[in-house]
């Protein structure tokens, strides 16, 4: 039996408005660059406007060569967000060379649900304030910038080592519902720790090591990413603290089957260890604070945080339509992290979970425009909505 071809938005597109098959045939390469509306919703955000540009395309002729992505959106949301970004992972030509990195500047309005993964802790007001069991919500407004960059060199096959710095940035911190001298998570942190609750720098070195087998940086079907180094925050790169940080982040998929890879099973794990000195409140580990704002669908950002933060999550995706045009996912994670009151890691655990449908939006990239409900616990649940998989 004939294969069925994928068909994607543009296609769509081309069925809409050239229904009968007018429009003028070219043998141009296919385009990996998709410019669509930057429409979002979800619990920390509200609700998003803007516009985003994603790219991916191979470097170079070696086909051993992984694909090369890119992405840059501005938008504003409801909540009186303003973001604006850059972001890529390129591949040089034969993966000799790696380069990672984003820019970043926006008007940002942070939740704040406490420290730690929501038990209660301590004797004193100040310590239940800041464990903050029955996760009541702040909101901190403040101006956010941060430059990352890492580049990764190639020692064999699939196996990189890498260095880079990055420099966060955050002025005209302010709580304007409970003002400055209200006893917020924020505030008794910041001023346990000997931070200015205006503003604060997190500038540090990277040094990583990554190993990467995935078929396709944007929507993997089978391999495994693993990537794995310390952060070194120092007081001579601007920090206004010194610290040293443990990081790790691990995804495995599994095709399920050989006639249609499109049905996996992804896992991922990510983690991070603060090893010694103090971090910025706001810089603290937790919910959503992975590099691409993926992690604890069904929470807001920052729901549960802790120095010592560890997240997992399992998803399966799946087909709907002969075409691939559209396809589903039913995923499950699960959160653990400390607190400054002797609940340890692995001790408390937080799930969340959820399903959601997937439009191809570009076929020779695979990106996919991807509609999740999610929910957790508290009464925590939201809608998101985003481009490309979240792992």
């Amino acid at each position: 039996m004939k294969p069925v071809s994928e068909y994607d938005v543009a296609d769509l597109g081309r069925d809409i408005f050239y229904p009968k098959g007018k429009l003028k045939v070219n043998n141009k390469k296919p385009s990996g660059i998709t410019v669509i509306p930057n429409i979002a919703a979800n619990p920390t955000i509200g609700f998003q406007i803007g516009i985003k540009a994603v790219a991916g395309r191979k470097l170079g002729l070696d086909p051993a060569t992984f694909m090369s992505v890119a992405a840059t959106s501005i938008s504003i949301t409801t909540k009186g967000i303003i973001y604006f970004y850059i972001n890529h992972n390129i591949y040089t030509p034969g993966n000799k060379w790696n380069l990672q990195g984003s820019l970043v500047t926006a008007k940002s309005v942070t939740p704040d649900f406490g420290l730690g993964i929501g038990e209660g802790s301590g004797k004193t007001d100040a310590d239940l304030v800041l464990s903050n069991p029955t996760r009541k919500g702040y909101v901190l407004h403040s101006l956010y910038f941060n430059f990352r960059e890492k580049v990764y060199k190639e020692i064999q096959k699939n196996l990189f080592v890498g260095a880079g710095v990055s420099f966060e940035i955050r002025k005209n911190i302010e709580d304007r519902l409970h003002g400055a001298t209200a006893l917020t998570p924020y505030n008794i942190y910041s001023d346990q720790h000997g931070f200015n609750r205006d503003h604060y720098s997190s500038n540090g070195l990277l040094l990583n090591v990554q190993y990467t087998t995935r078929d396709n940086q944007n929507r993997a079907y089978k391999g495994m990413y693993a990537d794995a180094g310390f952060r070194l925050n120092q007081t001579w790169l601007g920090s206004s603290k010194n610290a040293l940080q443990f990081l790790t982040d691990f995804r495995k998929y599994f095709s399920l089957s050989s006639n249609h890879p499109e049905h996996v099973l992804a896992f991922w794990n990510w983690g991070s260890y603060l090893v010694s000195g103090v971090l910025p409140y706001l810089e603290i580990a937790g919910t959503g604070k992975d590099a691409g704002f993926r992690s604890g669908r069904g929470y807001t950002v920052a729901y549960f945080k802790g120095t010592q933060y560890n997240y997992s999550e399992m998803e399966y995706r799946f087909p709907i339509t002969n075409n691939k045009f559209l396809s589903g996912v039913g995923f499950f994670n699960m959160q653990t992290a400390n607190d400054a009151f002797g609940t340890k890691l692995f001790e408390r655990w937080q799930p969340g979970g959820g399903a959601g449908l997937r439009v191809l939006f570009n076929k020779h990239t695979r990106t996919n425009l991807c509609l999740d409900y999610a929910f957790g616990k508290y009464g925590s649940k939201g809608f998101f909505l985003g481009l490309n998989e979240a792992f």
